[in-house]
C-alpha cells in the first residue's frame, strides 16, 4: 500500500510534466500561428500580383494552362 505522501508526490510529478508539455505545445502552436500568419500574407501577395499581371496584359494572360497544347505534340 502506498503511502499518501508517496501518492501525492507521483501526483506533483505528474503535474510538473504536464505543465512542461503544455509549455511546450504553447510554443509549438504560437510558431505555427506565425507560419499561418506569413503564408496568408504570401498568398495574399501572390493574388494582388497575379490580379496586377492580368489588369496589364488585358486578361489575356489569364489562360488556363490546361487548355494549351503539349510542346511534343
Amino acid at each position: 500500500m502506498t503511502t499518501p505522501d508517496a501518492r501525492l508526490t507521483e501526483l506533483e510529478i505528474k503535474a510538473s510534466y504536464a505543465d512542461d508539455l503544455l509549455d511546450h505545445l504553447n510554443g509549438v502552436v504560437a510558431r505555427q500561428q506565425q507560419q499561418i500568419d506569413l503564408l496568408v500574407r504570401e498568398v495574399a501577395r501572390l493574388n494582388r500580383q497575379l490580379g496586377e499581371a492580368a489588369a496589364a496584359s488585358g486578361g489575356a494572360g489569364a489562360r488556363d494552362p490546361r487548355d494549351e497544347i503539349p510542346p511534343h505534340w
